[in-house]
């Protein structure tokens, strides 16, 4: 039995991927599984830190850490309409981003990569956790902010406006859909040992697949928007066909991403 430390995201795109494995309905054959769930800046940390063996991660993060960890073909959100959004309170939506205080969502997330990239002119970057972005925006202590995750769907609860979508900027820009984040491996562990976790990432995720009302309470229990419609929503956007398999358009995808930001390619297991 090999036991893996494996991270995931409490997103619901990826508590939705791993349900049937967090409470039991699949087994990953001669694996034992440690999970750790944790916002994926954390989880990025942890990484660079050596701390896990398996771990969601955004992509930015694993162009650092691709001397040390390979990407999985299984588990991917990469995808059309679903990047980042730079939101602003309505009476700040003007302000030149020059001269503007700016929030992102963690150095080493897609979301602060992709800002860099398309608005190098910001000076003022700011990085906290992306569940204290929009109620910091909505308070008025910040010109702008990079959201991530249900905050895409949910801003204008809070009086937010769009300021711009930074993946459709993105896809405009480059021809390819926002590569987010993925899950990585250690590039030391046996290749018998990644074929075992990989078929068990993908029974767990066509578990859920086959039967979504069942991953339910997983994803609530770890939701930080709690609504069962944003919730699905979340899932619909960020759960497609490459997160069962990159493919040659992830692979391309990624290769992208590590060329706009000037760092060798990323492994991705086959």
């Amino acid at each position: 039995m090999t036991t893996l430390t494996v991270g995931l995201s409490t997103c619901p795109n990826d508590t939705f991927l791993f349900a049937p494995l967090l409470d039991g309905r699949v087994a990953a054959d001669g694996l034992d599984l440690r999970f750790e769930l944790a916002d994926v800046q954390e989880l990025n940390d942890a990484l660079h830190a050596g701390r896990l063996d398996v771990s969601k991660a955004s992509f930015a993060a694993a162009l650092d850490l691709a001397d040390r960890y390979s990407v999985l073909p299984v588990g991917s959100a990469l995808g059309h309409g679903v990047g980042p959004v730079l939101l602003a309170r309505a009476d700040r939506a003007e302000r030149p981003l020059a001269d503007a205080r700016v929030l992102c969502p963690g150095r080493g997330t897609t979301a602060a990569l992709l800002m860099r990239c398309l608005h190098p002119e910001v000076e003022r970057v700011e990085h906290v956790r992306f569940d204290r972005i929009m109620p910091a925006l909505a308070a008025g202590e910040a010109d702008a902010g990079v959201c991530i995750h249900e905050g895409r769907f949910t801003y204008a609860d809070l009086g937010l406006v769009l300021r711009e979508d930074l993946g459709a900027r993105w896809e405009e820009w480059t021809g390819h859909p926002v590569p987010l984040g993925g899950l990585l491996a250690r590039r030391d562990l046996d290749a018998d040992v990644r074929d075992r976790l990989c078929d068990a990432l993908r029974r767990s995720l066509a578990a859920s697949r086959a039967d979504p009302p069942s991953a339910l309470p997983v994803m609530r229990r770890h939701a930080q928007e709690l609504s069962d419609p944003v919730i699905w929503q979340h899932v619909e956007l960020y759960v497609n066909a490459r997160t069962v398999d990159l493919g040659e358009a992830g692979r391309a995808c990624l290769d992208e991403l590590a060329r706009r930001a000037g760092a060798r390619p990323l492994v991705v297991e086959p």
